[in-house]
């Protein structure tokens, strides 16, 4: 009697073939991976990234990663290319074709597109004597694994490690270029990446905005000041630098007395601040841990610079 396997005994079946296959594949990275990360890097245009089927949707995630770490990359469909689309393709490009048997009939007009313009080749593909692999001007071979599936043909482990050679890529070229934090926050400006790499100075109000007072302000004045900017605080600063806040709790602490008090008189002392190039992230750490719903930016002098308030960091998407 046949037993049904247990559909985590599957699952571990796959993920091992897969990892034996990454692992086959650090062990014997394709020794033309160095020489193609020098082209990419010098290339003048973009990379083009390219396949059919699974391996097409492999290629425009390679594309993606690329793009948004700093290498210009695009991906083109080998059939719209047929029709068109190889005016994309030009001879500042170089170009990388994906094709696990290396004879994919679709990637045939690329192919024919670089040897004529003289545009430099990268086959991905896992048969070294495939037409892919002999047009190629660099190859980077896959290892020879299993596929996953029970049948040995669906795109699995290929797939796989075409996305983590992919991966490679990608990530040797952003390290050799330099790209940082800033960086990648200009091409991630939305949604949850952008926010948590934002910096205090991004968002922080400057200028007339800031609740500023002097040491001898009445206090009448700095709450007609506190009340005007709306932040429920207020800055005491002599010779630009920031040297003590006046919040709610200060005006509370002195209620009894409080209009025959200077803002100087009021003010608490060394204050907590954040640097303008500090991440928004860090920002609202302290207001949380310090249970304050604003916070002054100085810069390594002392001077001030800004005023950033729990809304800010809400309103940017850092929660």
């Amino acid at each position: 009697m046949t037993t049904t396997p247990r559909p985590t005994d599957i699952a571990r079946d796959v993920l091992m073939i897969e990892r034996d296959a990454l692992g086959i594949l650090h062990d014997h990275l394709p020794p033309a991976f160095d020489d193609v990360v020098s082209l990419l890097l010098t290339v003048p245009g973009r990379v083009i990234v390219s396949g059919m089927g699974k391996s097409g949707h492999v290629a425009a995630k390679i594309a993606a990663t690329m793009a948004s770490t700093g290498t210009p990359a695009q991906y083109v469909h080998p059939g719209e290319a047929s029709h068109g689309d190889l005016g994309m393709i030009t001879a500042q490009d170089a170009v990388i074709l994906i094709s696990n048997s290396g004879e994919t009939r679709e990637l045939a007009d690329i192919i024919a597109h670089t040897r004529r313009f003289s545009i430099p080749l990268i086959a991905i593909t896992k048969k070294s004597g495939s037409t892919l692999a002999t047009q190629a001007d660099h190859l980077l071979q896959l290892p020879d694994a299993p596929e996953a599936c029970a049948i040995g043909m669906a795109p699995t482990t290929s797939t796989t490690c075409t996305m983590a050679l992919g991966d490679a890529l990608a990530v040797a070229l952003m390290r050799l270029r330099g790209f940082e934090r800033e960086n990648f926050l200009a091409f991630h400006p939305g949604g949850t990446l952008g926010a948590q790499l934002l910096k205090v100075s991004s968002v922080m109000h400057t200028g007339t905005d800031l609740p500023i007072v002097a040491e001898d302000t009445p206090m009448g004045d700095t709450l007609l000041e506190m009340t005007a900017k709306g932040f429920g605080v207020a800055a005491l600063v002599e010779d630009g630098r920031l040297t003590g806040v006046i919040t709610d709790g200060d005006l509370r602490r002195n209620l009894a007395n409080l209009m025959d008090h200077s803002a100087g008189q009021v003010a608490t002392r060394g204050p907590r601040t954040i640097s303008p190039d500090a991440l928004l992230s860090e920002a609202l750490g302290v207001m949380n841990t310090n249970k304050i719903s604003a916070l002054f930016a100085v810069d390594d002098t002392g001077q001030l610079r800004g005023l950033v308030h729990i809304h800010d960091a809400l309103r940017a998407g850092v929660a």
